[in-house]
């Protein structure tokens, strides 16, 4: 014990010094923590039972990781993008083995070895596009949900391909019954946890948040315990499915917020872990025998890809912008994708140099994507021009347009939060009020309730030409987020230029030192939402009038 303890102590002082040399280099933090697994895997000094405990450990990271996913995705919001990406996911799969099948044929892999290979690099990481989209704030944007709910899709063909493989005896493949029996069951799963998410959890988890300790422990206890549930014999799925499935069970009570708040320290603890782990499992045995197909395949993966999904999505009416960052979004192979290959190994199926072709495929696509999905907005910017061709013209899924053209109105941006409020305030005024958001379930409701409504993200010009921008006396941005405020003052420097009247433009900040760089692009004033209410308090308090907040 005290060996796996210093063990572990080493692991982490060599991750916080490699991760604040990445941070002060402004690179992804998860690059910072798999290189930290490569390091350790040279050291000698590493018990195989230290190994074993820091894989279990890491098991704990990924349950925990997508736990959360579970309490941030409400059922009934998986609904706006649960067709589009089954259909999106299925026939990625599809398209890329085919066309993956053929280049590895070509590279000189056996038949089997190139099955196994182009089925293996169809599936992208879950844990690395989450944690990403979830630091970006992304998740509930139509492409970050379309994404996620992709590779809900993908990781049940994963586990199923699993299933398939390990039911393999003397040469056999399992038989349809199997295979039946796990669909029956995956299905019995989603309903239980359906059901329980509307019915029961709402009412328990009321009764325990009295104490935030009690309601911290009491949803770590479910969560462990569905995922050894669901990773029992008789059902046989993943601990890592159970962790999602018990947080999906909770996201409808009104105290998920408050266990995600709880949890998320947790998580990120356990998740270094293992990203560390994975940095040990990295083979670089014969590495100039397998550098070449390993190159080739990564290029197929980081563009063929988004490639893929761009087609996909555009035939089904998406614009080019949710299209690409989705398609960036899962550009990089799973963790699932070196299982697969080393299970083929195991089965007598697939060669070392197989093995050590998926290794360094992982290693480059992890490391690229990862600087591609956090940097996604400007990779646009660049490329915009010549990805219109994926739009399908004459059909589009993304925009609610205004129900009338307005002029001398309010333009709301971001309605989540802050800007739920200001509409609750301003109702009577619905009539003079545009609301732009790219969350597809809070615009669906507001256009529901009377407001003139347009879907699309701040960030895309073709969404802001359409918000009559010009013509508004007050425009109104509640988002945060500093890149997304400094291109909408940048849009409206050039729409203004030339005009007498110019409306009155307020933006959000969460930091004081981006304050002085939006008022000098434009910004008539900045609210600061933290700053202001801190403010209002002590305004409050002082003058003896803090009966007024109730």
């Amino acid at each position: 014990m005290e060996n796996f303890f210093l063990e572990l102590t080493v692991i982490l002082i060599i991750a916080s010094v490699i991760s604040i040399l990445f941070r002060y280099l402004k690179q992804p933090p998860i690059m910072a923590y798999i290189l930290t697994g490569i390091l350790v895997a040279q050291l000698t000094f590493f018990s195989n039972e230290s190994k074993i405990s820091l894989e279990m450990l890491s098991r704990i990271g990924i349950t925990l990781l997508l736990f959360v996913l579970g309490l941030e995705f409400k059922v009934l919001e998986l609904r706006s993008v649960g067709k589009v990406s089954f259909i999106t996911a299925i026939s990625h799969i599809a398209i890329a083995t085919v066309v993956g099948f053929i280049i590895c044929s070509v590279l000189g892999f056996s038949p089997v070895e190139a099955l196994f290979l182009a089925f293996a690099l169809t599936f992208s990481s879950t844990i690395i596009i989450v944690k990403l989209l979830s630091d970006k704030k992304d998740l509930t944007s139509l492409h970050g949900k379309i994404a996620v709910g992709y590779l809900l899709v993908q990781d049940f063909c994963a586990i199923l391909s699993l299933i398939f493989l390990a039911g393999f005896h003397d040469g056999q493949a399992p038989g349809l019954d199997i295979l039946m029996i796990s669909l029956v069951k995956a299905l019995f799963l989603i309903t239980i946890t359906i059901i329980f998410s509307q019915y029961v959890f709402p009412k328990l988890i009321h009764s325990l948040s009295r104490s935030s300790e009690i309601l911290f422990v009491a949803s770590l206890a479910w969560a462990f315990g569905m995922a050894s549930l669901v990773s029992s014999s008789p059902i046989g799925f993943s601990i890592e499915i159970g962790g999602f499935l018990a947080g999906l069970a909770l996201a409808n009570s009104e105290e998920s917020t408050q266990i995600i708040s709880k949890v998320k320290s947790l998580r990120d603890f356990f998740i270094v872990l293992f990203f560390v782990v994975l940095g040990t499992q990295l083979n670089f045995s014969d590495l100039d025998i397998v550098i070449v197909p390993a190159l080739i395949l990564s290029v197929f993966v980081l563009i063929g890809t988004p490639v893929t999904v761009m087609i996909i999505l555009g035939l089904l009416g998406y614009k080019s912008r949710t299209s690409f960052l989705v398609g960036l979004s899962v550009a990089q192979i799973s963790e699932f994708s070196l299982s697969l290959i080393i299970l083929g190994q195991q089965l007598g199926q697939v060669s070392e140099k197989a093995v050590g072709v998926v290794t360094i495929v992982a290693i480059i696509t992890f490391t690229l994507s990862t600087y591609l999905i956090t940097n996604g907005d400007k990779v646009y910017d660049l490329l915009s021009p010549y990805l219109k061709i994926f739009e399908r013209k004459g059909k589009n899924l993304e925009i609610y347009t205004a129900t009338k053209d307005l002029n001398n109105h309010i333009v709301l941006l971001g309605a989540d939060r802050m800007g739920r409020s200001m509409l609750k305030t301003l109702k009577d005024q619905k009539e003079d009020i545009l609301v732009m958001d790219f969350n597809p379930d809070i615009t669906k409701n507001l256009k529901d309730d009377g407001y003139n409504v347009i879907f699309g993200d701040i960030a895309d010009e073709d969404i802001l030409n359409k918000a009559g921008l010009d013509k508004a006396k007050i425009i109104l941005s509640t988002i945060s987020d500093f890149e997304d405020n400094i291109i909408l003052l940048n849009f409206l420097k050039l729409q203004m230029k030339n005009k007498e009247f110019k409306p009155i433009i307020i933006v959000t900040s969460h930091l004081e030192n981006d304050k002085t760089e939006l008022m000098e692009a434009g910004a008539n004033y900045v609210i600061m939402p933290y700053h202001s209410a801190g403010k209002y308090l002590a305004k409050l308090i002082r003058s003896g009038q803090i009966e007024d907040l109730i």
